[in-house]
């Protein structure tokens, strides 16, 4: 008895530690077993306090006095899979007669307390169908990103959300975006992380940094152009879009339609020309806006206006031209002159890290999810990288990336420069690297996101 006493305690003793110090080790080790069973026993009482289940049907209720047997009682949703991961538990439920998924999603937090977990997250799957996703521990904690995910062309994993799935930017559905964030706010992180992602891939970055080249110039091995100015940010910008009306023209010329062309062969962008003469889709990392939007003399504003009109034009005209977007600075409002709410109008995509006015808040989400600004505006100072991503679909997401230090994005950076192609249109924005820049190893990455 005494050596199965000792044994109980060490066990005990080891979850808790792991509890404290590796919430993973420990959801795998114990805490999926104990939610699983948690769940399974507890789950017809909770949903009952939860007010989601329906009256039973008319039919059973006939059917038991009939037969004089006790009346039914209320139905919770039917449980079809219940899934662990990782991370938590996936429940996947079909609904009765009478629900919907807000129901689900409005008792979320109830769930969450009446479950002992970390988050539930709801989305409908399909008509009467919810999955259900439930995380055992703070996953944005400690960022580990899984060792396998889902890339693909033009689709590439850059931070986790909440409940613990893969965050992806994928180009081809969210052709251009806006990433805002304060100083110190992970914003600078975030970018880093997602240049680390694409470097891989047979895409051109394009990067336009009016910090001097702080921020980009030491990614510069896998860069086909950057611009340090607002001058030559301006040249660049009109160079892809002479580059847009040329691949237009491409896409024109190899359209084919006649009658003996199937629907599914005319080309309309890009992807759908053969490989062979597919022109290699183009990135343009744009950090720090409101450089581009400012001016103070009579040269400045028509630079600005010149600038500003392109980067409209490139959001508008160039997903079909495999031109994409990316808008990132500290500040984005009305201020900064006409032509910028058109141009986020064409920024499907936006992700906010912690800012410091409600305004930046209101122009990320104000016209797509108004619930998500107070989200972004509460984001605590300590908790750098963590950010609200969403779209114009109205869903978001409380997202954090990995950490990615500068010199592992320099190091990937390098180690993919055979990949940088050589765009005829941008070869005068080529950054000049001189020799390659010997690999170091990286420190260890901190276990928080810088």
């Amino acid at each position: 008895m005494t050596a199965f006493t000792v044994a109980l305690v060490l066990v005990v003793a080891a979850a808790g530690l792991l509890r404290w110090r590796r919430p993973a080790w420990y959801w795998l080790a114990f805490g999926v077993t104990l939610a699983a069973l948690r769940v399974l026993v507890q789950y017809r009482s909770v949903m009952d306090a939860c007010g989601l289940t329906v009256p039973p049907a008319r039919w059973r209720l006939s059917l038991a006095r009939a037969t004089n047997r006790p009346i039914p009682e209320p139905r919770p949703p039917r449980i079809r899979r219940l899934r662990p991961t990782r991370t938590g538990l996936v429940l996947r439920l079909k609904l009765r007669p009478g629900q919907d998924v807000f129901d689900i999603a409005a008792a979320s937090d109830r769930l969450r307390h009446s479950f002992s977990m970390f988050g539930v997250t709801a989305r409908e799957v399909r008509s009467g169908v919810v999955e259900v996703r439930m995380t055992g521990y703070d996953v944005l904690k400690r960022v580990q990103m899984p060792a396998e995910t889902e890339t693909r062309a033009m689709r590439v994993p850059v931070a986790l959300r909440e409940d613990g799935s893969v965050h992806y930017r994928d180009y081809r559905a969210i052709p251009h975006a806006l990433t805002l964030g304060a100083t110190e706010s992970g914003k600078s992180v975030y970018q880093r992380n997602l240049v680390a992602s694409l470097a891989p891939l047979d895409v051109a970055l394009v990067g336009i940094d009016c910090k001097q080249g702080v921020e980009l110039f030491p990614l510069a091995r896998r860069f086909s152009a950057l611009a340090d100015s607002p001058d030559t940010a301006a040249e660049l910008l009109d160079a892809l879009v002479a580059r847009m009306a040329d691949v237009y023209r491409l896409i024109r010329t190899q359209q084919r339609i006649t009658v003996d062309v199937p629907d599914a062969e005319v080309a309309a962008d890009i992807w759908d020309l053969p490989d062979e003469l597919r022109p290699t889709p183009v990135v343009v990392l744009v950090d720090e806006v409101a450089e581009l939007a400012l001016y103070a003399t009579k040269e400045e504003e028509k630079r600005r206006d010149r600038i500003i009109t392109a980067l409209v034009r490139l959001a508008q005209l160039g997903r079909a031209a495999g031109i994409y977007l990316e808008i990132c600075g500290q500040r984005f409002g009305s201020e900064l002159g006409k032509g910028i709410t058109m141009l986020r109008a064409q920024l499907t995509g936006r992700t906010a890290h912690r800012l410091n006015d409600e305004t930046s808040a209101n122009m990320a989400f104000g016209d797509i999810a108004p619930d998500a600004v107070l989200a972004a505006i509460q984001i605590p100072a300590e908790l750098r990288g963590l950010a609200i991503a969403g779209d114009a679909s109205g869903g978001w997401h409380r997202i954090r990336a990995p950490h990615t230090s500068l010199r592992q994005a320099v190091n990937l950076c390098n180690r993919y420069a055979d990949r940088t192609p050589d765009l005829p249109e941008l070869a005068p924005f080529r950054p000049t690297t001189g020799t390659a820049i010997e690999l170091v190893p990286s420190a260890k990455a901190s276990p928080a996101t810088a």
